[in-house]
């Protein structure tokens, strides 16, 4: 993932980000503050961490890579947003050993229920991790997408395999530990307390375009950024996207 600023890496973000600041603005409104408290959990360098900053949010970044927090660091500081970002070493699992229950105004999830060994405990603590009203932004990876692609490939056999694997694996060689569908991540986030506000299919076109159209077509790149975010609210278009976002908001507990 890239940051989000950059043309030509925004057919791997445009979406997201667009909907992540739109509902951090929302947030903010609420709130009656202009700097939100935000937790990037698996945020690595940075990708949405420093845009986040730059719209003059605080922002955490917990990690388990030293590499990575070094590399958010110099990220942060060259965007001067340094005092605005700070990194921590740790993981989903473990997270309130790092950050405070109920301490944030936003929680980005991405990239991470991939690789955890219990996907609904690490909901669980994201979710844990926000204040009553908070957004979660999630991002996984998509089923569908990964058929697709191993389809188009002509690996018909490793598509068919993903299809029927619980985990949405393709063979011992795929790098993805576990993917999801649209509604498998929906539950999930409901489960614990969060109301969906809405489901995206991100990369729907992205992976399957050539890249010396996009690259060498005028006018390519902007068109197929339209239709990225034309196509990506549209359920049937979330089966065949390579990754999902689901964004929504911790539930007000009524009192008993």
């Amino acid at each position: 993932m890239s940051d989000p600023s950059r043309p030509r890496a925004a057919l791997r973000t445009a979406v997201v980000w667009d909907v992540l600041k739109d509902s951090l603005d929302r947030r903010a409104k609420t709130a009656g503050s202009q700097s939100l408290d935000v937790l990037d959990t698996g945020g690595g360098s940075g990708n949405f961490a420093v845009p986040v900053a730059r719209l003059g949010h605080r922002v955490t970044v917990v990690d388990p890579s030293p590499n990575a927090l070094f590399a958010l660091e110099r990220r942060a500081a060259e965007a001067g947003v340094a005092d605005r970002v700070r990194g921590v070493q740790g993981d989903i699992s473990g997270l309130f050993d790092v950050v405070e229950r109920d301490g944030y105004d936003a929680v980005l999830c991405h990239g991470v229920l991939e690789y955890v060994d219990d996907a609904a405990e690490g909901v669980r603590n994201a979710v844990g991790a926000l204040r009553t009203g908070g957004v979660l932004s999630l991002l996984a990876a998509g089923l569908g997408g990964a058929v697709l692609a191993r389809a188009l490939a002509g690996h018909f056999k490793e598509a068919r395999q993903a299809l029927g694997d619980p985990a949405g694996r393709w063979g011992e060689g795929d790098p993805v530990p576990r993917r999801y569908t649209a509604e498998q991540l929906s539950r999930l986030v409901s489960d614990e307390g969060v109301e969906v506000g809405a489901v995206h299919g991100v990369r729907v076109f992205a992976d399957l375009v050539p890249g010396v159209l996009v690259d060498t077509e005028p006018g390519a790149l902007q068109e197929l950024l339209k239709l990225e975010a034309a196509a990506a609210e549209l359920p049937a278009f979330h089966s065949v996207a390579t990754q999902l976002h689901v964004l929504g908001e911790k539930r007000v507990t009524e009192a008993p």
